[in-house]
């Protein structure tokens, strides 16, 4: 992939494939069986699929950061370096049945669920035509399955538990999915809604994102066991962890979990373990910086989700040309869809629309 000094993090600037991470990525492949089988079953168009995600929603975020550089918007948040929690799982699953909830960070959710580009960019605009008229800049569709977020992470978890809810009453072999980040983990509506979809057993995917901070607070100052790995039997039900930057692990984790949600084998959390490169959004990204050490960045930054999954195609038989034509169809694609967006800024919403939709009618 093209890198941009003016807007990647420094790390992916000078990225270089890391023949020994190269190795681990590969070999985490063949560790389980089910997710090995998983990965198999995947045809040359799914890897297109799935390649083309990873690179709209970092091209997605990178013309973000671009409009704020130029002063087009103020801030945003991006999910740089988490791509592939977000991307592997969602290709786990069945758009136009199943039903996704993402956070603001999980972008390539929407996205991938077919909420159009220039919608997504719109949002940051708050324009009249805008999903939400204007209102807000979290993203959502129910109509094509996507539960737009609100700022209070996890609120959402019992929702989506009754959603599910309402799934297996309904005898409907549909999964509901939803991210939370680490330090949400902490609130009250993931306690409630996760042992409620336990004890009901429903079929609901619940994915810790743990990308090492929450705000400005490092995991190790808010969560003692310093991990997640006992997460999920703790509540009761079947759970994994899963490589966040690997997009082949994110997916087959995930496949596996949607597969035993849909037998009626109830509800799984699954445990993505990535980093966050950036601020919690574009505004304190020098303040990230000084949370961690420098060292921490740069193990991180070697593990690009992007970069590595090119080295995993081009080991298995993808040129470096048809990768290319990829990365221009898509970036073609999101480039478009910015110049389209860019014409609503212009089409405020009115003043009057404030009083709509206020309450449900």
């Amino acid at each position: 992939m093209r890198r941009f000094p003016a807007f990647d993090p420094p790390e992916y600037v000078s990225w270089r494939p890391d023949q020994a991470l190269a190795r681990e990525y590969r070999e985490r492949l063949e560790r389980d069986p089910a997710r090995k089988a998983a990965i198999e079953s995947l045809r040359k168009d799914d890897h297109r699929r799935l390649y083309a995600a990873l690179l709209r929603a970092r091209l997605h975020d990178i013309q973000l950061k671009r409009w704020v550089r130029t002063g087009v918007i103020s801030k945003a948040w991006l999910g740089t370096g988490e791509e592939a929690a977000t991307v592997g799982p969602v290709h786990a699953l069945q758009p136009g049945k199943d039903v996704v909830a993402p956070m603001i960070r999980n972008a390539a959710a929407c996205i991938e669920f077919g909420v159009p580009l220039p919608d997504m960019f719109r949002a940051y605009l708050g324009s009249g035509d805008s999903p939400s008229g204007g209102r807000d800049l979290h993203v959502g569709d129910f109509g094509r399955g996507v539960l737009q977020p609100i700022s209070h992470v996890a609120d959402v978890v019992p929702v989506v538990a009754g959603l599910a809810l309402a799934f297996r009453i309904r005898k409907e072999p549909r999964v509901a999915l939803t991210w939370i980040g680490d330090g949400s983990t902490k609130t009250g509506t993931a306690h409630e809604g996760t042992n409620f979809a336990a004890v009901q057993k429903v079929p609901a995917i619940f994915i810790v994102q743990n990308n090492q901070v929450a705000l400005g607070t490092r995991v190790d100052q808010h969560h003692l066991p310093g991990d997640f790995a006992d997460w999920a039997e703790s509540y009761g039900i079947w759970g994994a962890g899963f490589d966040g930057n690997n997009v082949l692990d994110a997916y087959a984790a995930t496949r596996v979990a949607a597969d035993r949600c849909r037998s009626g084998d109830g509800p799984a959390l699954l445990v993505a373990e990535t980093f966050r490169l950036g601020g919690h959004a574009t505004h304190d990204e020098r303040e990230a910086r000084d949370t961690f050490p420098a060292q921490l960045f740069e193990d991180w930054g070697r593990r690009d989700p992007i970069g590595q999954y090119e080295g995993y195609l081009m080991g298995h038989g993808w040129s470096e040309s048809e990768l290319t034509t990829i990365e221009d169809e898509v970036t073609a694609e999101v480039e478009s869809a910015a110049e389209v967006a860019a014409k609503s800024r212009d089409a405020m919403p009115a003043g009057e629309s404030a009083l709509g939709g206020v309450y449900a009618g």
